[in-house]
């Protein structure tokens, strides 16, 4: 049986550095952060399941997050050790959850607004800052139901970059969304039945860099609030006016911050 790897780019020469993408996206959102990286790094950025150029995963409706990590296990591999972990959005929540797997071969993490909305859930209250994102991932798995793969992406692209964003996208960029968003269903049960508990991540002892956006959704904010207090070494940056696709839309003002906690590592 052949056993599916991942598509990753790779560059430079120094420490490792592996970067993983959000949802709806690919390692070419990384494509900046390369360049400016790989001068003094040796820098990796695979594709997850079912986007860019990496095969698909066999479910659209369910998917752990040690799935993602045992995936891009190759890549880690070549990276070596110590390694830096990027991660973004669905791919932030990865890294922390590779982190966890072998924290001796990280050297620091490097995190955009983790997705981890498990860990909000866990507070059992009936309402709760992820809510928004479960109403939108309920209205685009709705949508898909009834075939409409381009209502089903602009549920959840105008949940994280506001009302109008999915109107105003390029017709260029759009077949690749639409295509990926046919796995919402997938990546929410992923970021929301995680049964790792918070004070596990207590165990990341390593330099943190935690980023967000102060105009990001609640439910990035709500993971923000339980899982920091955990992280022993985490140091935060909010950008003003930047929301949770950031790293996408705003990639020079995040990448600086980024190339910066490197180099005072």
């Amino acid at each position: 049986m052949t056993i599916a790897e991942p598509f990753f780019r790779e560059a430079g020469s120094g420490p490792a550095v592996v970067c993983l993408h959000s949802n709806a996206s690919s390692s070419a959102q990384w494509r900046g952060l390369i360049d400016l990286l790989a001068t003094n790094h040796r820098v990796f950025a695979p594709d997850l399941y079912g986007s860019g150029k990496s095969p698909d995963w066999h479910s659209d409706r369910e998917i752990a997050l040690q799935d993602e990590v045992n995936f891009i296990e190759p890549v880690l591999a070549r990276a070596g050790s110590p390694v830096t972990l990027v991660g973004h959005s669905h791919g932030a929540a990865v890294a922390l959850m590779a982190a966890l797997a072998k924290p001796a071969r990280i050297r620091s993490l490097v995190l955009y607004e983790p997705t981890l909305f498990a860990v909000v859930e866990a507070q059992g209250a009936s309402t709760n800052g992820v809510d928004g994102i479960r109403n939108a991932v309920t209205a685009a798995s709705a949508a898909l139901d009834m075939g409409d793969c381009d209502a089903a992406a602009r549920h959840f692209i105008d949940y994280w970059m506001g009302d109008g964003s999915w109107g105003a996208t390029p017709p260029q960029r759009k077949p690749a969304i639409v295509e990926s968003v046919a796995n919402v269903r997938r990546w929410a049960h992923a970021l929301t039945t995680e049964p790792t508990p918070v004070q596990a991540f207590a165990a990341l002892d390593m330099p943190v860099l935690y980023m967000l956006g102060a105009s990001s959704p609640e439910s990035a904010h709500a993971v923000a609030r339980v899982l920091l207090p955990v992280l022993p070494a985490a140091n935060v940056v909010e950008f003003p006016g930047l929301g949770h696709m950031a790293p996408v839309t705003h990639p020079d003002v995040v990448n600086a911050e980024i190339a910066r906690f490197l180099a005072e590592l």
